[in-house]
């Protein structure tokens, strides 16, 4: 879909965003592909290829695992039993789920400490994928059919040295965090957690082609996903079939550029959560990401400013083999949502000197969401 001429209000250019996206795939990407909405003005595109080995062509409605963009939708479902009174935002954790961080700990780490990644809970992934200490890709064969429990994943991160006292800041990003959330919307509810967050959040906002996945295959029209792990996995490894309950309610969702779009217009404007809890999600404090940047976060969202253009709101992902990033202004005027199918492709002798893929993603970036550079 890329039927639209020129937009001298909104700086919407087809050509220029169809040569910024084929800038990705000439860099280095086999497949990505995005939508670009500017008010009533939708732009859709896709470069490159689903399959490698077959040449199968990407397109724009292939539904991709969005990683950690799943946060945003755990967060509101959240605040949605905040407004309820079922749950208190600044309630300890351990009201609601004593066992699974006891003592001390559990009186000490509220529910927003939780959503905003400065409850000093270390991360998980480490211990449940032990040769990503030394940059190794074994354990992700090894854990591709792997049926974690959320407990066990829990357990590794509440015994794993603390990142920081509780309400500390800068606090450190940790799935840890959102598998707790997940335990906790199903103590509150009674309801699998997966489809608490259907009922409650995806399908009152209209979003058909969003889900948590049932079993390690996409039923629906798919990239094949590819992991390079930085260059230890040359070249890089299709891992499109592969289990998620490494990560389910911190990065397991799936869902399409078109959903993730509709999904942060609503949000933002207050058809999600109330204005208040809009409010609350987007107070934001300093919180160290798993690359080492330093993220403007509130409750599963966070702000990215791009200069003499302003601030947008939302949440980028990876899974093994999957990159994907959803961008939206704050009056919902200007949107951006992008899938790729190449992930962790910078070699770490290469640091401190971008990747063309970077340079690219961020040239896509800048011309979807603030028109010609």
């Amino acid at each position: 879909m890329e039927p639209l001429a020129t937009d001298k209000n909104t700086g919407l250019d087809p050509a220029e965003l169809r040569s910024a996206l084929d800038g990705v795939h000439r860099a280095g990407v086999p497949g990505v592909f995005a939508e670009v909405r500017a008010g009533e003005q939708v732009w859709r595109g896709a470069s490159g290829v689903a399959d490698l080995e077959t040449g199968r062509p990407v397109e724009t409605g292939m539904r991709q695992r969005v990683g950690s963009i799943t946060k945003t939708f755990v967060s509101a479902a959240v605040l949605l039993e905040v407004e309820s009174g079922r749950i208190g935002l600044d309630a300890p954790i351990g009201d609601y789920l004593p066992r699974l961080v006891p003592g001390e700990r559990g009186r000490r780490i509220t529910v927003r400490m939780l959503l905003n990644h400065t409850s000093g809970l270390a991360e998980y992934l480490p211990y449940a994928f032990p040769s990503l200490k030394e940059l190794a890709p074994g354990s992700l064969d090894d854990n591709r059919f792997r049926q974690f429990r959320p407990a066990e994943l829990i357990e590794m991160g509440v015994g794993a040295p603390a990142t920081g006292e509780p309400g500390s800041t800068p606090g450190v990003y940790s799935n840890t965090n959102y598998l707790l959330l997940g335990e906790l919307l199903e103590h509150v509810t009674g309801t699998p957690v997966e489809k608490h967050i259907a009922r409650s959040v995806i399908e009152p906002a209209g979003l058909a082609h969003t889900g948590f996945p049932v079993g390690p295959r996409i039923e629906e029209p798919h990239s094949r996903i590819y992991e390079a792990l930085f260059g230890a996995i040359d070249p890089p490894r299709d891992y499109s079939v592969y289990e998620m309950s490494w990560v389910m309610t911190g990065a397991g969702l799936i869902s399409t550029v078109e959903d993730l779009n509709r999904f942060y217009g609503k949000l933002l404007g207050g058809e999600i959560v109330s204005p208040s809890s809009l409010a609350q999600m987007q107070h934001t404090v300093p919180v160290i990401a798993q690359d080492g940047r330093l993220l403007d976060y509130g409750l599963g969202l966070y702000k990215t400013e791009i200069p003499g253009h302003g601030t947008f709101w939302g949440h980028d992902g990876t899974v093994w083999g999957a990159l994907t990033m959803a961008w939206t202004r704050p009056d919902g005027g200007r949107q951006f949502s992008a899938a790729m199918n190449l992930v962790r492709w910078a070699k770490p002798d290469a640091e401190g000197t971008p990747h063309p893929i970077d340079d690219a993603l961020a040239a896509l970036k800048l011309q979807a969401l603030c028109g010609p550079a």
